[in-house]
């Protein structure tokens, strides 16, 4: 079990399912992943890896051809279950308060299966480290675009409900502020500093409490539904009649 930032504890989910599968490679990656998570990237052994997965270091070699090349595969695979995990989310129906609250979840999962670390270790040493800087960065730049696409679509929808931001406040501002607002939270949290986390729980919430607001206008400005259109139609229906027998009593008259 290991702590999240809000103090709850959460289960180490295992990121890389190796089942009862005779998988060298899944078994491989699992025993990195654990591994980079609990000592980091410059304590990480290959024999160790070797050790923990069940197979001989040679196979390490074998299948990745160097620690570095095993770690950012380390950090793929985990990467492609997790950024399909927030996309599904936030293609889901709901109102972004709603998904706002799931992905704090998601954060607290992540951080309390070692993804965090392992993400922000791979940050650490690739900025002495060239040639893992630059199969690093396109990584994280992957998550920075899924939340300027998410950041595009939620200005569409709030621009369709009446709510207009100044020209400034554009998508890629507002990512750019959840991203970095996101990433030094993580170190932060990862540090343990015990004020910086209060703190962001306070940030954290107030973002939530904004969006519930804006999805309060959005249900309010919304279309009533076509049952309601049609639940009103019989109130005018005598009205139209009437005018209807008007207009031919009328016509009546001046043919006589």
């Amino acid at each position: 079990m290991d702590r999240s930032p809000g103090g709850r504890a959460t289960a180490a989910p295992r990121l890389f399912d190796t089942g009862n599968a005779v998988d060298t490679r899944s078994k491989i990656l699992e025993a990195a992943f654990r591994r980079l998570a609990t000592e980091g990237y410059a304590a990480l052994s290959v024999r160790e890896i070797a050790k923990d997965a069940g197979v001989n270091h040679a196979l390490i070699n074998y299948h990745f051809r160097s620690k570095d090349q095993l770690v950012i595969e380390v950090l793929d695979a985990a990467n492609r279950r997790l950024l399909a995990r927030q996309s599904a989310m936030y293609g889901a129906p709901g109102g972004f308060a709603e998904k706002w609250v799931k992905a704090r979840h998601f954060y607290e999962t992540d951080f309390g299966s070692g993804f965090v670390r392992v993400q922000a270790e791979l940050w650490a040493a690739s900025l002495s480290n060239a040639e893992l800087r630059a199969k690093f960065v396109p990584r994280l730049l992957a998550w920075k675009q899924l939340v300027l696409g998410v950041e595009r679509e939620a200005l569409v929808v709030s621009e369709g409900h009446g709510v207009v931001l100044p020209e400034t406040f554009t998508a890629e501002v507002i990512a750019c502020w959840l991203s970095e607002f996101w990433l030094g939270m993580e170190f932060a949290d990862l540090l343990g500093v015990k004020e910086e986390q209060v703190a962001h729980q306070h940030a954290l919430d107030a973002v939530q409490a904004l969006l519930e607001r804006l999805d309060a206008r959005a249900q309010a400005t919304r279309a009533p539904p076509a049952a309601a259109r049609r639940a009103k139609a019989p109130a005018h229906a005598p009205k139209r009649r009437a005018t209807t027998a008007a207009r031919k009593a009328t016509s009546s008259g001046r043919r006589r």
